[in-house]
């Protein structure tokens, strides 16, 4: 029978082709998404993969969308915390708003979230969280404490929580990607992004969503069962932790 994965933030950027990926890989998947009805609705369409809306970054929201997918797919055997924001701005003129936004859905999610499903996982002895980093939660980034420290808070969740689980045949490991072909990178303006981050990037070009897929998918096999507690930092060399 095939393993359900749940994939967070999954309709967009690199969650749409980590949710695109896992489904060719023969999963049943389930992508939750935020607040963008007509990516979703346009997402689900060509891919024929269930779509979900609710904050993560809300507990309650994670417990009712969980017990919805698990009525509608099976229990979670592959949880990818994906879903992030960025609320960018140098730390002297952060707001409180502009700091627990980001706190909250990029590292809050991950309890949100993975206390939902972990229960059920070592019950059946077999479970995969895959949460995803940022280069910039092992480097730091002007403009971006919160989402560097939500990151880089994501990597201590993904160490500990192996530990924890390590004998139950659950994996914990995160996926810590440089600058991705995707909206958010591509928002930034092309004079900066040729003249400034490319130079930096050692392969000389922007990694792209189905990269860090294939990494998700190889975490997910049950063949991962020996890899646990790690990040695999995927940044064409741009960065060595």
């Amino acid at each position: 029978m095939a393993r359900v994965a749940l994939v967070t933030g999954g309709t967009r950027g690199i969650g749409a082709a980590i949710s695109k990926a896992l489904k060719a890989a023969g999963y049943k998947v389930a992508a939750s998404y935020a607040g963008n009805d007509v990516a979703a609705e346009k997402f689900k369409a060509e891919t024929g993969i269930a779509v979900y809306k609710w904050d993560v970054s809300n507990f309650d929201a994670c417990a009712e969308g969980v017990k919805k997918v698990e009525a509608e797919l099976g229990p979670v055997d592959v949880l990818v915390n994906n879903a992030g924001i960025t609320r960018d701005t140098a730390f002297h003129k952060m707001t409180l708003e502009q700091w627990n936004a980001v706190i909250n859905t990029n590292l809050g999610s991950l309890f949100n979230m993975t206390r939902q499903v972990i229960e059920g996982m070592r019950a059946r002895k077999f479970g995969r969280v895959i949460s995803i980093s940022s280069i910039n939660g092992q480097k730091g980034q002007f403009g971006q404490v919160n989402y560097s420290a939500a990151k880089a808070g994501d990597i201590g969740f993904t160490k500990a929580l192996a530990i924890e689980n390590a004998k139950g045949g659950i994996t914990v490991n995160a996926i810590a990607p440089g600058y991705i072909n995707t909206e958010m990178v591509q928002a930034v303006p092309k004079d900066v992004l040729e003249k400034n981050v490319i130079p930096q990037i050692p392969v000389n070009r922007l990694g792209e969503p189905e990269e860090i897929a294939r990494a998700v998918v190889f975490l997910a096999a049950d063949e991962a069962g020996f890899i646990t507690g790690s990040t695999l930092t995927i940044n064409g060399g741009q960065y060595h932790a």
